[in-house]
């Protein structure tokens, strides 16, 4: 009886991101369930390891890139491995990089026919006034940086002084920032797999506990912080909508493999936030959430997504 040769897998994880917790975090999960019967699995960070990777890049099948934020997740590691000739897991250059800078995104989205939430863009030292910001947004505004993820430097504004605060806020975690109308209604996220044909796992709603005014860092990352609700209690309909949407967002961004669009839903209305290219893959994230009540365990989806790689790569 012959056995089929194991596949070497370079799993990529921490980097040099303010998300660098996370990302350790998702490595190390995913580490652990990844079948040892099918894989070699070895494990490099790119802050410390990027020599050793492009040594034994001759002996990797496949990078499983688990970098989120700035050097991860905005193609400049995607870049790098297209280099050196290491196929991996995951959108390409061009749809990492725009996917994570939101006012791009938000532009292709736009033109795709997807709505979103009016916005302002600031650079840093340009010169903008808090009640320009009010006449054209309205009083409740979200301020984020534009290329940031696990909405570090993001803030819910109700006033003009959060608003300044907000900005400031911003501004430390990049150079330009966007200032949004802020769209009351229900956070929805929604998982997407696929390369030409894409499949949509079943929707997650997010609940924060009520002392954090909307979905941040610490409730992304808290256990028992937020609440998930999958799949969420929406009607058929609207569930259609937000479906559509995010497979929308991920052919309009030319992603590859896996993604998760989060959403805002108001009435009738859906509202396009931002589109991941490297979800989360932490206890506590929303993607292997989703797997599992389509019935995909960590394993099965990890199998599934190399499979797509793989698929992807061979032509």
């Amino acid at each position: 009886m012959t056995t089929s040769k194991k596949i070497n897998i370079a799993l990529l994880a921490g980097g040099y991101s303010n998300e660098r917790k996370v990302s350790l975090d998702s490595g190390d999960t995913v580490y652990c369930a990844l079948d040892k019967g099918k894989y070699n699995i070895i494990r490099y960070d790119p802050r410390d390891d990027l020599k050793l990777l492009f040594d034994q890049r001759s002996n990797i099948d496949l990078a499983l890139i688990l970098l989120h934020g700035s050097l991860g997740e905005d193609g400049r590691i995607q870049g790098f491995l297209d280099t050196i000739g290491i196929p991996f897991v995951g959108s390409g250059i061009l749809a990492s990089a725009m996917a994570s800078n939101k006012k791009i995104a938000k532009h292709i989205y736009k033109n795709s026919g997807l709505n979103v939430a009016r916005d302002i863009s600031l650079f840093k030292n340009e010169k903008c006034t808090p009640e320009l910001i009010i006449k054209n947004l309205g009083l409740l505004t979200v301020v984020k940086p534009v290329s940031e993820g696990s909405s570090l430097g993001v803030s819910v504004c109700k006033n003009k002084k959060e608003l300044i605060n907000g900005i400031r806020l911003a501004f430390q975690y990049n150079t330009e920032i966007l200032v949004e109308q802020f769209v009351k209604g229900r956070e929805i996220s929604c998982c997407v797999i696929g390369n030409k044909e894409l499949i949509t796992l079943p929707l997650v709603e997010v609940l924060p506990d009520q002392k954090y005014n909307f979905f941040n860092y610490e409730a992304k990352y808290t256990p028992g912080a937020t609440r998930e609700i999958c799949p969420a209690s929406i009607s058929e309909e609207m569930e259609v909508k937000i479906q559509d949407s995010a497979k929308k967002a991920h052919s309009a961004l030319k992603c590859s493999v896996w993604s998760r669009t989060d959403i805002i839903v108001k009435g009738s209305k859906v509202y396009v936030l931002e589109t991941n290219t490297i979800p989360g893959m932490t206890e506590t994230s929303l993607f292997p959430l989703s797997a599992r009540k389509a019935g995909l365990s960590m394993c099965q989806l990890l199998d599934k997504l190399i499979e797509l790689s793989l698929e992807s790569c061979h032509g």
